[in-house]
């Protein structure tokens, strides 16, 4: 079997695999170009000497620095937060599509409002307006990885979602280049610090235009009894016929759910979520688990490094603003090379267990290695600006990029992945709510303390790099004992196959009894000519009888 050979869980024509469905998950992801692209420019841009000159930041305290510049990348996350809940109602009564317009306008107000701030005004322009942008960001998170996993087919879905991460990704390189590319060709003014604010623009523009051309999701369609519509953009996202056998099969399948979720919720409203979680362990562990996955992730320590680059550059030994942008791309490339390799060979390959693990195992090597260097070499603060990196601290910058390839095709992504994967209909917005309000929760937490973290935690806060490595040692067995692997199993089987013991088997035995249950459904319907109706009443009786 080659690295690109797709695992399927039934046999599908090669029409579903085509542009459209690609496209729609590009379309969307321009949400996640807006957050890349945020968590990489906000940090140099706080330390471009412009920005820094027209705030007066030199009139600050070490501490109140700290916490200003916290304050500013913050306010961000905490908007974010809200968003992923207001992003559960919309998603529910709105549907994808909608909330998507919706959310990228917000984006788009809160951008446009921090352009107006100036020196004379002060910092109250720039903290509003990253608290609405944080809500549109916050809100498309929840929805995004929700949309492209209802569309995408089992065996590209860890690719599509992918895409997602993909668009992180590209925006995060932008970000990360454009402080550099502008401290070097344009006038240390104001209108150098406004143009990288106002390059949020752009991709928040794309996605609002762009939201008007994807199709809403078959299967929110579904669960809203609008069949007809659900049909339709269903044939138009596979390019399959309405009467086509894969057709038949998969709308059969997501009738069969989301009956089954009635019957045993006693309907889909919006409450319905709630009251089974309240009375689902199962549920209730699995959103827990959904949280910890980004708990882990922070745990990494990629937040801290995206939103205060500089910073961690300084504390390797990295001097000089333009130096310290140069590397900051640096990394940003790496990150994408990366994604680009995980997206296409590895997410749907490998799998998501052993991905996370492996990423986890390497990565927190890196750490203890960059901390141990600092710990014997902190930087002195009488260090001559533009110092050349001893041999140390180039072998420390190495493992820091080592770190970035450990990293990125493992923690990244995969959370994110899993977390759109693992919910049925019913819970699903609920899931990925709880799933991006806890990316934000902690996204939160490290960029409001990592300043004081690397102020408090040792020589140049060595203890920052033996904190995150440590955190990523523990993820190897958080992930070996609990998280079971999701790739090629369809979303409809999720419940079963985290039911299944032991984790580290589910996939292959849930894998089994698909297939099995995808050859007789096959046998029966050979032949017989089903329309998607009869088909659907049939269908129906055998998953009835056998749950």
């Amino acid at each position: 079997m080659g690295l690109l050979t797709l695992v399927e869980d039934r046999p599908t024509p090669k029409a579903v695999y085509n542009w459209r469905v690609y496209a729609c998950a590009a379309v969307a992801s321009f949400a996640s170009c807006m957050i890349g692209y945020d968590s990489a420019f906000i940090g140099t841009t706080l330390a471009l000497p412009s920005f820094t000159k027209e705030f007066n930041f030199a009139s600050y305290s070490k501490d109140d620095l700290a916490t200003t510049k916290a304050n500013i990348v913050s306010v961000y996350q905490a908007g974010a937060f809200f968003g992923s809940f207001f992003a559960f109602v919309s998603a529910f009564y709105l549907g994808r599509k909608k909330s998507l317009i919706m959310f990228s306008l917000v984006f788009t107000l809160g951008a446009g409002l921090m352009l107006g701030a100036t020196g004379a005004r002060g910092l109250g322009l720039i903290l509003a307006g990253r608290v609405l942008a944080g809500i549109g960001v916050g809100g498309a998170s929840m929805v995004v990885p929700i949309y492209i996993a209802e569309i995408a087919p089992p065996a590209v879905r860890g690719r599509l979602v992918g895409i997602y991460e993909l668009g992180w990704q590209i925006g995060g390189l932008v970000g990360f280049w454009i402080n550099y590319g502008i401290s070097q060709t344009l006038p240390s003014d104001h209108a150098q610090w406004l143009i990288p604010f106002a390059v949020q623009l752009i991709p928040g523009g794309l996605l609002f235009i762009g939201a008007f051309w994807i199709k809403e999701s078959p299967r929110w369609l579904l669960s809203k009894n609008r069949r007809a519509e659900a049909l339709k953009n269903l044939s138009w996202i596979r390019k399959l016929d309405a009467d086509d056998i894969y057709m038949v099969e998969e709308v059969a399948y997501m009738d069969a759910a989301l009956e089954e979720q009635a019957t045993k919720l006693g309907g889909l409203g919006f409450w319905q979520p709630f009251r089974h979680v309240a009375r689902s362990p199962r549920i209730q562990w699995r959103l827990v688990l959904g949280c910890l996955l980004f708990m882990w992730q922070n745990g990494s320590g990629i937040n801290a490094i995206n939103y205060y680059s500089p910073t961690v550059f300084k504390s390797i030994g990295v001097s000089g603003t333009s130096t310290g942008f140069l590397s900051t791309g640096l990394f940003g490339v790496v990150k994408t090379v990366f994604t680009v390799i995980w997206l296409l060979f590895l997410i749907d390959k490998l799998g998501r267990r052993n991905l996370l693990m492996l990423g986890a195992a390497g990565g927190s090597v890196c750490m203890w290695i960059i901390g141990a260097y600092i710990l014997h070499n902190p930087v002195s603060a009488t260090a001559p600006v533009n110092a050349k990196l001893s041999g140390g601290g180039i072998a420390a910058m190495f493992f820091f990029y080592l770190w970035t390839a450990f990293y990125t095709p493992s923690w990244n992504g995969t959370p994110w992945v899993i977390n759109s994967e693992m919910f049925d209909i019913t819970t699903r917005g609920l899931g990925q709510a709880s799933a991006a309000a806890s990316n934000w929760f902690w996204n939160f937490i490290i960029s409001r303390f990592t300043p004081q973290m690397f102020n408090t935690m040792g020589p140049s806060g060595c203890g920052v790099y033996f904190f995150f490595a440590s955190m990523m040692i523990c993820s190897i067995f958080f992930v070996w004992f609990l998280v079971p692997e999701t790739k090629s199993i369809a979303l409809e089987s999720m419940d079963r196959l985290f039911a299944t013991k032991p984790v580290w088997r589910a996939n292959a035995i849930i894998m089994a009894e698909d297939q099995a249950r995808d050859r007789e459904f096959r046998e029966d319907a050979e032949g017989a000519g089903l329309s998607v109706a009869k088909e659907k009443l049939e269908h129906m009786e055998t998953v009835t009888e056998k749950v």
